[in-house]
């Protein structure tokens, strides 16, 4: 036995990887609805100021990462990305939206955005990459998202 690391599987262990992992959750009553996607925000011009990088996952969303042009920062374009994200996935039986973001990130940005902390893991040797781990329940009726 050896382990290597690799920086992209070859597709038939990717599918045989895919497969047995949706029959072992699916074997639990969950549904794997792993699904990535991106918001993209454009200028008048049609020229993208910005991206948001997220996945589904059972019955949350996670965001993996936020972008927007150096010289467009500070007019709303993150917000608006954010929002875009909320009213997208509101009322899909969803039940939150996940977010990991590192102290020299701005955790504060997403504290303005509705998010609420649930907890900071503290790097003592570099607190700039402490990371601050955000949630914002939906709260809807129904949560049906990640279910069989």
């Amino acid at each position: 036995m050896f382990i290597e690391k690799v920086d992209h599987l070859p597709e038939e262990i990717e599918k045989l990887r895919e497969e047995d992992m949706v029959a072992y959750e699916s074997s639990h009553g969950i549904e794997v609805n792993y699904r990535t996607f991106y918001f993209v925000i454009k200028d008048d011009q049609k020229n993208v100021v910005g991206v948001l990088h997220a996945y589904t996952a059972f019955a949350e969303v996670y965001v993996e990462d936020i972008w927007v042009k150096k010289e467009q920062r500070g007019k709303g374009y993150g917000r608006q990305l954010m929002q875009a994200l909320e009213e997208h996935f509101k009322g899909q039986g969803f039940n939150n939206i996940n977010l990991v973001t590192s102290t020299f990130q701005a955790p504060e940005f997403y504290q303005k955005c509705g998010f609420q902390v649930e907890f900071i893991r503290k790097n003592e040797k570099n607190p700039k990459l402490s990371k601050t781990f955000l949630v914002k329940f939906f709260n809807e009726e129904v949560e049906n998202q990640g279910l069989v």
